[in-house]
């Protein structure tokens, strides 16, 4: 038994190195009915067929689809960390959808300190009917080539095997889906194929690059904020958006900026409704308040796409509130929106303030806000 101990130990070792070694891919989603989901199985499957590399499957926000809830989201700072990425993507009128673009569009700051230069790259999409398929698969590549990754297709690879009496998502520049086409099974067998030799093919080429890259210099000078745990840290919940109640929008957009107005509407009902000093006390118009700024951070998380990193600067808030003539201390009750708008956004949130009283309010609120913001 002694003798065996070291070997025990060396076999070990050896393990661990070969892990070590493996080249680390990350296979990154967006899939809104799962058809992406299942061609990313197979893509992550043939990573793998050759044991020269680990797959991960990610995605880049929460999923709408409950089947999709145990896939963890990726993060943009994380995206170097790997030796390859393959992204996948459900085809949206000739182009990758909204929720990849949205992450993309959250990866300059990559971009402009060379983060994922010489990373190689291969794309698959789940199409519809399969129209606009190619145009889907370029616009990804044009977007992967601005950061200098090295793009990787799929040529022919795997066409001679297909079944070529039904339509298939064999292309040159990555594998696809039809999704929408119910004759057979879909992902198809032949797809489902031609996926996992497209990892197996991209697996070699993100070994063979592993190592080549420092990526011990590469540095992001600033790291992307993660509202969504701001805002569950500081226990903010954000509302539904307040639908209007005339023919108005809750935000508009002119240029970079955003303007919103919001009551203190909570649950379908006004809340702490009424006029200061007679309705309501200082104590209640402040909560009545919160509600209402949080009305509005709704509202603006909507106008961003649910990406508040994409706010540069709360410019202007302005509070009106429902109160008596002799009323002095508005300034008092606004500070509760001015100070949840810091503790969300931090030095960003400082801004511009105008407090006004007022005779009446609309629905009998007792304050309403009035806010800019500029975004990116």
């Amino acid at each position: 038994m002694k003798k065996l101990f070291p070997l025990f130990i060396l076999i070990i070792s050896i393990t661990n190195v070969m892990a070590q070694n493996k080249a680390k891919v990350l296979v990154l989603i967006h899939s809104d009915n799962g058809g992406t989901y299942e061609l990313a199985k197979e893509i992550a499957k043939g990573i793998e067929t050759d044991n020269n590399a680990t797959a991960v499957i990610k995605q880049v926000k929460e999923p709408q689809n409950q089947k999709l809830k145990n896939i963890p989201v990726a993060t943009v700072d994380e995206l170097p960390t790997y030796d390859g990425i393959a992204f996948g993507s459900p085809v949206y009128f000739g182009n990758i959808s909204t929720g990849m673009s949205e992450f993309l569009s959250k990866t300059v700051n990559l971009w402009t300190n060379h983060a994922l230069e010489g990373i190689p790259a291969t794309v698959f999409m789940s199409a519809g009917s399969g129209a606009g398929k190619e145009l889907a698969l370029q616009s990804f590549w044009n977007s992967l080539a601005v950061h200098g990754m090295v793009l990787v297709s799929n040529g022919i690879r795997g066409y001679e095997g297909i079944n070529k009496t039904i339509p298939q998502g064999n292309t040159v520049l990555g594998t696809t889906t039809m999704a929408s086409l119910k004759d057979v099974e879909r992902p198809t067998k032949d797809e489902r194929e031609l996926a996992q030799l497209q990892g197996k093919n991209f697996a070699k080429i993100a070994f063979a690059l592993k190592g080549t890259l420092n990526k011990k210099e590469i540095r992001i000078s600033e790291k992307s904020e993660d509202f969504n745990q701001i805002l569950k840290e500081k226990n903010i919940i954000l509302p539904q958006v307040p639908k209007p109640a005339g023919n108005y929008k809750p935000f508009v957009r002119s240029g970079n900026l955003i303007f919103i107005n919001q009551v203190a509407l909570k649950d379908g009902k006004i809340f702490n409704p009424g006029k200061l000093g007679i309705d309501v006390n200082e104590q209640q118009v402040k909560e009545a308040t919160k509600v209402t700024m949080l009305n509005v951070l709704s509202v603006l998380n909507e106008a961003v796409g649910g990406d508040l990193s994409k706010v540069k600067q709360c410019v202007q808030l302005t509070g009106i509130f429902n109160t008596k003539d002799d009323y002095t201390n508005h300034a008092g009750l606004m500070n509760t929106a001015s100070d949840l708008a810091v503790d969300v956004f931090g030095e960003k949130g400082k801004h511009a303030r105008a407090t006004y009283g007022a005779s009446s309010i609309p629905v009998n609120s007792s304050v309403e806000i009035q806010a800019i913001f500029e975004i990116e």
